[in-house]
């Protein structure tokens, strides 16, 4: 899964709008963002197989820490902690932990029987939606949509930058996903980590994007600014 996650993360902002949608993204997609500096150091490993499924070259033989429900549990516990301590929202804390393990239960629909429950000796699932390319495709740009709609709707441009920003990092998302179906598989393990860096890019645009926009629909017709843009 990777559109859905980035939909969950637009979703999100319409629960709690006073919380970046760079934070929204980060903690939806921390698994992600965390695995390729694991499988740099060695800590988690992965084959890359021509044609392991329909959708992409990947056998995940080991992730327990950043893909296992219990570790993305702790880590949402973490992040949602760390959250609070700086901004002493306690619901916003709760949204920010509670979407670190919404990233298991999406790639639970699409990744073969690799994800584990916990670390150590777990049984593992995965629906195996991968291996239907259309399909998968549907529920990924149908996932990407729902959440943008709610985020279009909930937010405004202040300027051009929030207004062509928004459309810009949609098109990088959609640009990453794409390219990632249509390239051929990385040529080593140390590619994938390197190349994996770049979801980070997608936060701090996202971080860019809503300090120049603001909340729309409140009572009264009144707009909220969004900044600070780390909030």
């Amino acid at each position: 899964m990777f559109l859905g996650h980035f939909g969950v993360g637009f979703g999100a902002k319409k629960l709690q709008p006073q919380v970046s949608l760079g934070t929204l993204f980060l903690a939806a997609q921390l698994a992600d963002l965390v695995w390729p500096t694991l499988l740099l150091l060695g800590i988690e490993r992965v084959k890359i197989v021509p044609h392991f499924t329909a959708t992409n070259a990947f056998d995940f033989v080991y992730y327990p820490f950043t893909h296992s429900l219990v570790g993305e549990l702790v880590a949402g516990l973490l992040l949602g902690l760390a959250y609070w301590l700086l901004r002493r929202n306690v619901r916003s804390a709760v949204l920010v932990g509670l979407l670190v393990p919404s990233h298991w239960l999406l790639d639970l629909v699409v990744h073969t029987p690799d994800l584990p429950l916990y670390p150590g000796p777990s049984p593992m699932f995965g629906f195996g939606l991968w291996n239907q390319f259309a399909l998968t495709q549907v529920v990924e740009f149908a996932l990407l949509g729902v959440g943008l709609w709610p985020y279009t709707r909930r937010t405004t441009a202040r300027n051009g930058k929030g207004r062509y920003g928004l459309l810009g990092l949609v098109a990088f998302l959609v640009l990453i996903h794409v390219g990632g179906l249509f390239s051929p598989p990385p040529a080593s393990v140390e590619a994938l980590g390197w190349s994996g860096q770049l979801f980070w890019v997608t936060v701090l645009l996202a971080y860019w994007v809503d300090r120049n926009r603001e909340v729309s629909g409140l009572p009264g017709g009144e707009t909220l600014p969004l900044v600070p843009s780390i909030s």
